[in-house]
């Protein structure tokens, strides 16, 4: 079947940037600008109740989803849970074509690129540790690009790559002829750097490199032992990035450095683990950055790309990037200079009582917009949904240590993590209406707890290759991720358990806040909007809707007032929508589409359906 000609080659905008018809999808978060907005508004607050299946695509593949497909000229592209990669017929739901790559995914795989020049037109994939070039109009891996088609990850890391470890978990972010990639890494030791890399789309050869843990010539070297590049690992951007195509900027979010919860063998600031960076997409150079977490100790990871996006000051239109976080904070910064929008406040933390290591002493949060999960756990916030689980919940906290954000863990007692590993905001992203600068946010509300144990004696050292920086033994491990879960195995804390929030961006100001999510069962029982985890992001469009699905339990996929949060519309999925919706027309009708497959909610069966729907 012949591929149609891909939107984008006009000659009023940058050769081989993405398409930017209005009618497309054709880039992971929907444009450049990431802010998974649609000017489509044949689906809207009057039609919205006319929404129906319009076809379904069965992968018949189990392990869940969380890929945001894209779609151009008619075609839309996806992955299955074990990462084999098809095309579909974006009205039909119709297989063109489906292409195993002969490796099975068993990370997260959440989206997928394309680039186009001339009558060249590629499908950028990550699958585990390779990065793929497939010929768009068959699937087929271009022979021309890296090795037979691929390029494999753990090779240009100034490391031996047989040792490393680095998962392509979000589609590379595409400008001009390069693919500009991160990765996912180990959480423990040794784990691999979390290197920014860029590679030529056409031959697979690296192009630059901005090295997330510094080197001895390099900004931030002093924030870090003494040529810790060699041996540390972490620092690195799983989540995806975003891009100013206009000015050449790379927004690029990264995470926590190897260990997460025990810094002993890395004091120091660690820059630029944690940062918000602005890069050069042309030559990886740093125009400026912010480090939202010094020295983590806790696993803060900025866990989606930032948004762009214009808001007005005193009358004046500034270009802004904005960055949620998993404590529940929205950080906004002028985006050509990193200057903060709304204040940011510097206040002293606890050290750690743990031997050996040296917390930050002090840490630095936004002081609006107000955040959007709760901060601290205290025993008003104790579950009353039963009186034997209040009194278990009460129970188990005077067991713990429960003093807000940026406690360090201990060896003896569980402390509070509050909102939880997972967020506050999460991988799926948010979504900023750019008519209104209004930024819509989902939000896991739950409390967790983490305690620290002694696993080797003080001092040891693995073995490590002649001439390599000794790679520190793990002193001490986590003794699990633990939702505080009462012995019914809901939260323990009073709901709401999930949010969906709407955040003017111009004031700083919330227009409103509603609880996200229900237990079917619970609802049976007269409990009503309880909220729950959600994973997943929202989709805004001109037609005046929010379309989100993300809630684990209720599998639903839903439909807001954007203006009110008033929920206008919702249906049942096969399974829980656990991705981020996105939005096409095709001959005049609009279709929304999610992947449908579970996975997160360990209780439920996974599957891996696609379900597309439109007006009747």
């Amino acid at each position: 079947m012949g591929f149609p000609a891909v939107p984008g080659e006009a000659k009023s905008r940058p050769k081989n940037s993405p398409s930017e018809a209005d009618s497309d999808w054709p880039i992971y978060g929907g444009n450049p600008e990431n802010n998974h907005y649609s000017p489509l508004n044949q689906i809207n607050r009057n039609t919205v109740k006319h929404l129906r299946e319009a076809w379904t695509f069965d992968t018949g593949e189990s392990g869940g989803l969380e890929t945001s497909p894209i779609e151009v000229g008619g075609i839309l592209y996806g992955l299955t849970p074990s990462q084999k990669v098809f095309a579909l017929n974006g009205a039909t739901g119709n297989v063109i074509w489906q292409f195993d790559l002969g490796i099975k995914g068993t990370q997260p795989d959440r989206g997928l690129a394309l680039w186009t020049s001339g009558l060249d037109t590629r499908i950028l994939v990550g699958v585990m540790n390779y990065l793929y070039a497939l010929d768009a109009s068959s699937g087929v891996p271009v022979r021309s690009f890296g090795k037979g088609g691929r390029i494999d990850l753990r090779e240009d890391l100034g490391r031996d790559p047989s040792a490393q470890s680095v998962y392509l978990t979000s589609p590379p972010l595409v400008y001009r002829d390069l693919a500009i990639v991160g990765g996912r890494v180990s959480e423990t030791l040794p784990a691999s750097p979390g290197d920014i890399r860029a590679y030529d789309i056409r031959t697979g050869k690296l192009r630059w490199a901005f090295h997330t843990i510094p080197r001895s010539t390099e900004v931030g070297y002093d924030s870090w032992p003494r040529d810790a590049w060699q041996a540390s690992g972490g620092a690195n951007n799983w989540a995806g990035m975003t891009l100013d195509a206009r000015r050449g900027i790379v927004y690029v979010p990264t995470g926590s450095a190897a260990f997460d919860f025990y810094g002993g063998d890395r004091i120091g600031d660690n820059l630029f683990a944690n940062s918000l960076l602005a890069l050069d997409a042309e030559t990886g150079e740093r125009i400026w950055h912010f480090q939202a977490v010094h020295h983590d100790l806790w696993d803060r990871d900025f866990p989606s790309p930032p948004i762009l996006l214009t808001v007005k000051r005193e009358g004046q239109n500034i270009d802004a990037v904005a960055q949620a976080s998993k404590q529940g904070f929205v950080f906004l910064f002028d985006r050509n200079t990193g200057q903060p929008l709304f204040p940011i406040e510097c206040k002293k933390y606890p050290p750690s009582d743990v031997p050996g290591e040296q917390a930050a002493p002090q840490q630095c949060l936004p002081t609006k917009p107000a955040p959007f999960a709760r901060q601290r756990l205290t025993e008003d916030l104790l579950t009353s949904r039963t009186p034997e689980a209040h009194q278990w919940a009460l129970d188990h906290f005077h067991t713990f240590r429960s003093d807000g954000q940026f406690v360090p863990f201990s060896t003896d007692k569980e402390t509070v993590v509050f909102p939880g590993f997972d967020g506050g905001a999460e991988w799926g992203g948010q979504a900023v209406d750019p008519d209104t600068a209004i930024f819509y946010v989902n939000s896991n509300d739950l409390a967790w707890t983490g305690r620290l144990t002694e696993t080797t004696p003080a001092g040891a050292s693995t073995s490590n290759p002649p001439g390599a920086a000794a790679i520190p033994t793990m002193k001490y491990r986590l003794t699990g991720y633990l939702r505080f879960l009462d012995p019914d195995g809901y939260p323990a804390i009073a709901p709401p358990w999930g949010t969906l929030n709407a955040i003017n961006l111009n004031t700083g100001e919330y227009v409103w806040k509603i609880p996200f999510g229900e237990y079917p069962e619970l609802v049976d029982k007269g409990m009503k909007n309880t909220g729950t985890e959600n994973y997943g992001g929202p989709l805004v469009t001109r037609g005046g809707l929010v379309f989100i699905g993300a809630t684990n339990y209720d599998k639903k996929f839903h439909a807001y007032d954007k203006a009110t949060g008033e929920l206008l519309w919702e249906t049942d999925l096969p399974f829980a929508g656990n991705a981020t919706p996105i939005t096409y027309e095709i001959k005049g009708r609009q279709y929304v589409v999610i992947a449908a497959g579970g996975g997160k909610d360990l209780k439920s069966k996974s599957g891996g359906v696609y379900v597309a729907f439109a007006v009747k």
